[in-house]
């Protein structure tokens, strides 16, 4: 399994390099290094600052939905632990699907709750995290329209992501609607194979029960979560701040370079950007990067070498600054699980 990692992040890694390769080759590397010579410090300690109260926000949803499960966790542990998540997320292929049980594990390491539960808290925090961003694409493009007509590119990236975010809320709506089949069946047909595999550490019996334990602690957690509406209010919100603080930042990066943006279009273009984080690269670096790019370029009147500098100081401080400090944190707590 160890090596099985090695060859996935060294895959991801390589991807990485050849997709900032070619959009480095294709906004031109020369003009892109000027551009960030010529930012200005102040603007970009600024992004820094707003990405800071970006993760602390998130940070908070994390402890309330924790809460809201029966595990109680200190304000500022619960930044560094979701700065661990943070960076699970980030270094793993697949973004949050590849970075979720690692993030799980970093959870109940450091509050002695299940596994499950910590599963279900980060799980909770991602997709609760996506109802904000759905409105602020529909928000953000709605008032773009009015303003210009909207091109191909972005009408496809509008219909994807509504077609991404429709199957995945459909998807989660039927494994919640036959939940009790999912935890009759499916333990019996996984254990077996598991079992042979040498996956299992026990006789494929005694996996099956363990398993069915644990699906139901999972599920009767979910349950826990949705049916408090007053957490729920406030993780919503929490999570709106997170992504109002995250336009901030990347209109003070812009501002860095030298160029004002309207924020309507950094609204609907993050979170639209973000779903490039599905691709198998290290957190989506790279294939983000280009997604901004690829979606600024036709709604601004900015240089794409501008843009990209500008993307790349904002992405230093929403991707690399949790990076270093949640790989430290991550290391603090003791977690090896990415070994």
């Amino acid at each position: 399994m160890e090596e099985q990692n090695r060859r996935a992040l060294l895959i991801g890694a390589c991807g990485t390099i050849a997709v900032f390769a070619v959009l480095f080759f294709v906004v031109g590397a020369r003009d892109v290094v000027d551009s960030l010579r010529s930012a200005a410090p102040s603007l970009v300690i600024t992004t820094f600052a707003l990405a800071l109260c970006w993760l602390a926000a998130w940070s908070l949803i994390l402890r309330t939905v924790l809460v809201s499960l029966g595990v109680e966790i200190p304000i500022s542990k619960a930044f560094f632990v979701y700065a661990g998540t943070v960076f699970a997320n980030n270094v793993t292929p697949f973004g949050q699907a590849g970075g979720e049980p690692v993030a799980a594990l970093l959870i109940s390491k450091v509050s002695d709750a299940h596994y499950e539960t910590g599963l279900a808290g980060i799980a909770s925090v991602d997709v609760l995290n996506v109802v904000p961003s759905v409105s602020l694409i529909l928000l953000g493009v709605g008032y773009y329209a009015t303003t210009t007509t909207v091109g191909e590119r972005l009408e496809t990236a509008v219909g994807s992501a509504v077609a991404l975010i429709t199957g995945i809320v459909l998807a989660m709506a039927l494994g919640w609607r036959y939940r009790s089949v999912i935890v009759d069946r499916l333990p019996a047909v996984i254990a077996p194979p598991l079992g042979r595999l040498g996956f299992a550490p026990f006789d494929s019996e005694t996996f099956r029960a363990d398993l069915t334990e644990r699906l139901e602690r999972f599920f009767e957690n979910i349950e826990r979560i949705a049916t408090d509406r007053r957490r729920l209010g406030a993780v919503v919100g929490l999570s709106l701040a997170g992504w109002l603080f995250q336009t901030a930042a990347l209109t003070a990066a812009f501002a860095a370079i030298g160029y004002s943006v309207p924020m309507y279009v950094l609204l609907f273009v993050i979170p639209l950007a973000n779903l490039a984080g599905a691709a198998p690269l290290p957190g989506g670096l790279g294939g983000i990067e280009a997604a901004f790019v690829a979606l600024l370029v036709p709604t601004t009147s900015v240089a794409a070498s501008a843009i990209t500098a500008a993307v790349l100081v904002f992405r230093g401080a929403i991707y690399w600054m949790p990076v270093l400090i949640g790989g430290l944190s991550v290391s603090a707590f003791g977690v090896r699980a990415l070994e």
